[in-house]
C-alpha cells in the first residue's frame, strides 16, 4: 500500500477524533438519549458502524477513481500521492487553527453532496431501532468533514478499491473511541484534545507526515 498503512489511518482517525465530537459527538450523545427500547451502547455502535459503512463505500469510489487515472500516466499516480500529502498538510494546519485551510472543500460537499442527502433524515426519525441507528450512521457519514476528505485522498492512490476501503474503514475504527464514551468522558476527551498545545502537537504530526509524502512522491517523478 505505498507509504500509506492502515495503522496510519486508524492513528488519524484516533488523534482527528476531537475533530469528530465537535461534528457528531452531540449527535451520538442525543441517540443514546432517544432510544427508549433498546441498549444506548448498541444504538451507539449501529450509528457508528453506519458511518463506517458510508466511509468505506466512500473509499471505494475514490480508489476506483485514482485507480482508473492511475493507470493511464504514472506520473499522475505520483502527482495524486504529492496531493495527498498537501492535504495532510493543510489538516495539520486546520487542527492547529493557523488557517481555515479544509472549509472550502467543506462548502464544495455541502453544495454538492451533502445538501442532497440530509433530506432523507425524515426515513430515520425517531431514531428507536438498530435499523434506523445504522441508516441514520451511513447518512451523516456524507456529512461534510475536511477530516474525512483528508483521508480520502490517501484512496486516491490506494492500489485496489479493496485497499481504499480499508483504509477508510481503518480510519473510522480510530474515531470509535471517543464517539462511543458516554457524554461526559466524551467531553472531557474533546477537551483534551482541543487543548492548544495537544492541537499544536497533532497538528505538526500531520503537517511533517504531509511534507515526508510529498518529498517521497517528487522523489519518485525525479528518478
Amino acid at each position: 500500500m505505498n507509504e500509506i498503512s492502515l495503522f496510519a489511518a486508524f492513528v488519524m482517525g484516533l488523534i482527528g477524533s476531537g475533530h469528530c465530537i465537535v461534528m457528531c459527538g452531540g449527535i451520538a450523545s442525543s441517540l443514546q438519549l432517544a432510544a427508549k427500547h433498546e441498549k444506548p451502547l448498541f444504538i451507539a455502535l449501529a450509528y457508528n458502524f453506519g458511518r463506517l459503512t458510508s466511509y468505506a463505500i466512500a473509499g471505494m469510489l475514490v480508489a476506483l477513481l485514482g485507480v482508473a487515472l492511475a493507470k493511464q500516466n504514472t506520473v499522475f499516480a505520483h502527482f495524486l500521492q504529492i496531493l495527498s500529502g498537501i492535504f495532510m498538510c493543510l489538516l495539520g494546519l486546520y487542527l492547529v487553527r493557523l488557517t481555515a485551510s479544509l472549509q472550502w472543500i467543506e462548502k464544495i460537499g455541502k453544495s454538492l453532496i451533502w445538501q442532497h442527502l440530509v433530506k432523507f433524515n425524515r426515513y430515520f426519525m425517531p431514531v428507536d431501532s438498530y435499523p434506523k441507528a445504522f441508516g441514520y450512521g451511513a447518512l451523516w457519514g456524507w456529512l461534510p468533514c475536511g477530516l474525512v476528505y483528508s483521508a480520502l485522498t490517501w484512496t486516491l492512490h490506494a492500489d485496489t478499491v479493496i485497499e481504499g476501503a480499508l483504509i477508510m474503514t481503518c480510519f473510522a475504527l480510530g474515531t470509535f473511541p471517543a464517539l462511543l464514551l458516554t457524554s461526559q468522558l466524551s467531553q472531557m476527551v474533546g477537551q483534551f484534545i482541543n487543548h492548544f498545545i495537544v492541537r499544536l502537537v497533532l497538528g505538526n504530526l500531520f503537517v511533517w507526515y504531509g511534507i515526508y509524502l510529498v518529498i517521497i512522491a517528487t522523489n519518485k517523478i525525479v528518478l
